[in-house]
Parts: C-alpha cells; structure tokens; sequence
C-alpha cells in the first residue's frame, strides 16, 4: 500500500543502508512517522541561502558562497540573522519508488530558527526526489535568538512516502465525519483549516513576542530559561491583537486537533493573498498526535507567526492555516505520546520545551 512510510519501515531502510550515518542511527531518532536528522561536526557560515541546482552538488556550490568554518565538536554559536549550511550525519540511497520531504521539528519552529535540508541537485527545499542517493545537509538561519549547538542536535527531521499519500477534501470529509479531527465544525478546503484562539478562558495571556536583545540559547538544555528573558506577554482584552512588522509570535490554535493513528499530517500556509503575515509550518504532525489525549479532545496547534511589510490586525477565530492530511503506509507501531519521549501532546499555548513552564 502506498502511503507515508511508518517507523518500522523506516528501521528496514536502515537495515537495507537506504538510511546511512557516519554515526550509528539512534533509536530515540526514529519517530512515527519520520526520523531525525542530527548535525554533523562543521558548519559553514555562508553568504546568502542557496540551493544546489541541476547537476550541482552542495560542496561546490559551498566554496562559492562560503565565508568562514565553524568547529561544532566542543559546541558553537550560530548568531541571530547568519546563515549556515551544515552537513548532516545522515545520507540517502532511495529507492526509485521512495521520495522524501523535510521539515523542522517543532522546538526548533518554536525558536524561530529557520532549518531547512538542500541535497545535491535540489532545486527546491525540503523536497527529496525518488531515488536521490547522497549527502543531506541543514540550511540553519537563527531569527529570533542566536542559539549553542553540538554534533547530534536533532534540528530537522525528514518522512518518506510511496506514492500519493495527501487525502483530498471529499477523503478528509468522510475521515472526519467517522473519526472527528477538531473538537468544533470543520473547515475544509485543501485542508483542515483552522484558526487561532485569541479568547483563551479565565485569562487575557493570548500568546508571546520574542524580545529583539536576547542571551545565547544553550539547544540541549530544556526546562531551564526563564520566559520572561526572552519573551514578552501578549494580552488582549477584546479578541484581537495587532502583528509588528519583524517580529516573532507563539500564539494557539482554536481548534483541538486529533490525527488518527492511520494518518500524519503537514501544516501549510492557508492562503497565499494573506501577504502580511505568515504562520511557520515547522514540523509533522505525527500519527496519535491529539488521539486519545487529554479528554480525549485533541491538542491544540501551536502557532508560530511572523508578521511581514505592515501592522496586522489579527482577530479571535481567523483561519491562518490548513493541516494536510496523509494516509500511513501501514500503522505505526509506535504513535505519538505513547510511550515516547513527545513534548507536546495535550498541549495549550506553550513555548519551546527549553522554557521553564510558567
């Protein structure tokens, strides 16, 4: 059966070195639904972002754009606004019928640490084509906070899929009406739209901004800043607040979203025309994440915003963005929040697992 490839798949493609490191993979790295990918020992510090081309690889292209090498092995900074290219530890041989897509995980979308993966040959980001055998590497641009990281950071992770795999709205509408995905009505079109909650009960807090002047962000320590470092509230008393141009926000989704253990799913932009903010669609979500959570309602998506040229007003209820769903190959023998090391099953507004819960 067609379909997004599950961990145990994912385990064969190693056994069968489809999936190949220069450090043996570990199990923690292999998810429901896709596997971490971990930094290697160097990053590039580089003019501007690029992409390989037809016929190019990524190290040529490096010594074009190339400015100095940063020594990762004792932990290094990578600052706010450069940007680095680093080799990951991991390498593809894909089969023919195999094709790959990456993304950020969630933490990092959460500190706005722009990671995107480029291939040789690529002419897009993230996107792997069916039977790509060679390096992968991390496009790593910090835009919020400068952040120290070290060989195995685990910043982005990359799923595998056969064949067409996204359900489309009349698919989507049968699941949901057998299996509700959102806790409320549901908007469907070329998704699962949902919107963002500026009314949360018994409280005004509606989500966060990043602060412009920040400390270093230390990516292995976790539950240990203090938000008010680093972020500042952000209040409404009416159900609307207004986007700064540049800045960074967290806000929550309205709805609470479920996604069976026999699909994942992908966050995507909404709406194009909506030119003057944006919501990040760092990472998958992962089959079980929602399912028999807290209540058994779902969880909430967090929402990673960014507003763009002019001041936006933003109000209670506004579809920001769609969850494209698609069918598992198999079920996975590992779902979301069972039994593994997930952060953020039955979650409300929350920020990164490196801040102190507050």
């Amino acid at each position: 059966m067609s379909g997004v490839l599950p961990n145990q798949m994912i385990t064969q493609m190693i056994a069968d070195t489809q999936i190949a490191a220069t450090r043996e993979i570990n199990v923690a790295q292999i998810q429901p639904a896709s596997l971490d990918l971990r930094l290697g020992t160097t990053a590039y510090r580089v003019r501007a972002s690029f992409l390989a081309g037809h016929g190019e690889r990524v190290s040529d292209r490096l010594k074009e754009f190339e400015m100095h090498r940063v020594d990762l092995s004792d932990g290094a900074v990578l600052e706010k606004g450069c940007v680095y290219v680093v080799p990951l530890m991991e390498s593809l041989a894909l089969p023919e019928d195999i094709q790959a897509v990456a993304n950020a995980k969630s933490s990092t979308g959460r500190l706005d640490l722009l990671t995107r993966t480029i291939t040789d040959g690529g002419t897009e980001f993230d996107r792997i084509a069916p039977g790509y055998h060679g390096p992968l590497y991390a496009e790593i641009c910090p835009r919020s906070f400068s952040v120290l990281v070290r060989p195995g950071m685990r910043l982005n992770q990359i799923r595998f899929g056969d064949g067409q795999a996204v359900l489309d709205d009349d698919a989507l509408r049968a699941l949901h009406a057998d299996t509700p995905l959102v806790d409320g009505p549901a908007v469907i079109d070329e998704g699962l739209g949902f919107s963002v909650d500026l009314r949360l009960p018994e409280t005004t807090l509606v989500g966060y901004r990043a602060k412009p002047h920040t400390g270093v962000i230390d990516l292995d320590l976790i539950d240990h800043y203090p938000p008010c470092e680093y972020w500042e509230e952000v209040h409404s008393e009416n159900g609307q607040i207004i986007l700064d141009p540049g800045a960074f926000y967290i806000l929550v989704s309205r709805e609470a979203v479920t996604i069976p253990p026999e699909y994942a799913a992908e966050m995507a932009p909404f709406l194009a025309m909506v030119g003057e903010f944006r919501v990040h669609y760092a990472g998958f979500f992962d089959p079980g994440f929602g399912h028999d959570a807290a209540g058994g309602s779902g969880s909430r998506g967090v929402l990673e915003v960014r507003c763009h040229e002019a001041p936006f007003v933003l109000e209670h209820g506004q579809v920001v963005g769609r969850l494209v769903y698609e069918r598992m190959a198999e079920v996975p023998t590992q779902l979301y929040g069972a039994g593994i090391a997930s952060n953020y099953q039955g979650q409300g507004l929350k920020l990164s697992k490196h801040f102190r819960a507050t």
